[in-house]
């Protein structure tokens, strides 16, 4: 298999997988301690399930009775004297399109630096979990256990595969050690400032402590490295704007995701 149809079947990996995370992403987009949405934005109708999209089918098809001019409201609904308000049969955040462009970019890039190796797919198995986890830390500053805990489970178990493996360029003894290494220190940061880290940021550095980690601790040092760096520049960024100051807290998860991506493509083409 050429490289660019390797690179063209990981773009279409992520950008399916992709599309399917907006319904997770606002499902798990809830302050910290309360429970994940199960109904939409009007509390009206129930949303089932953990993947596909967004749009309630239910208010659109309640605001479409007796809507003829596009108003959003209804006779039939609310017992005929209400109406169903427009923001309620929208689709509501996050934009799918957004999600599996993000995600198509995320697999292809990671394909064109992995190659063939046995490793491409455990990268492209755990991608679509780190962009849902980006997308639900920037909406709540949350990273959510249900996801953190099984990525670092995940990352460990696959890439132990991946070493039984012929032509695999990592090492899974380096691997569990990135991922033990990473979440030490991440949890030292959150001991010593924990308004500044987050416990899920801790969670979250044992799966990109073993993706980093399978291509040795260069790598482990780089990616974190990156994240912090990314970080530190959208806070100063965000300064220079005026639209926050020294105590506005960010979320750090989407950063030390992309310094761990960052970190993975170059040790990928190194390896």
């Amino acid at each position: 298999m050429t490289t660019g149809t390797l690179v063209l079947i990981a773009a279409v990996w992520g950008a399916l997988t992709g599309a399917l995370l907006p319904r997770a992403a606002y499902r798990f987009a809830v302050p910290s301690g309360e429970p994940w949405r199960a109904h939409c934005p009007d509390g009206r109708h129930p949303v089932r399930g953990w993947l596909g999209g967004v749009r309630c089918g239910h208010c659109a098809h309640d605001a479409g009775d007796g809507d003829a001019d596009g108003s959003g409201r209804s006779g039939e609904a609310g017992g005929g004297q209400g109406f169903v308000p427009v923001a309620s049969y929208q689709p509501y955040a996050p934009s799918a399109l957004l999600l599996a462009a993000v995600g198509a970019l995320v697999c292809a890039a990671l394909a064109a630096a992995t190659g063939t190796r046995p490793e491409l797919a455990v990268w492209l198995l755990l991608a679509p979990v780190g962009v849902l986890l980006a997308a639900v830390d920037l909406r709540v500053q949350r990273l959510p256990d249900p996801l953190t805990l099984p990525l670092a489970a995940a990352a460990l178990a696959l890439l132990g595969l991946a070493a039984l493996l012929p032509e695999h360029a990592g090492h899974w003894r380096t691997a569990l050690q990135g991922a033990l290494a990473l979440a030490a220190g991440y949890y030292a940061l959150y001991r010593l400032n924990p308004g500044g880290m987050g416990f899920g940021d801790v969670k979250l550095a044992v799966g990109t402590g073993a993706v980093l980690g399978w291509y040795g601790w260069p790598t482990v040092l780089l990616g974190t490295f990156a994240g912090f760096l990314l970080g530190a520049l959208y806070g100063g960024v965000l300064v220079l704007a005026r639209r926050a100051d020294r105590k506005t807290a960010v979320p750090f998860g989407p950063f030390l995701l992309a310094g761990a991506l960052a970190g993975l493509l170059i040790g990928a083409y190194a390896a």
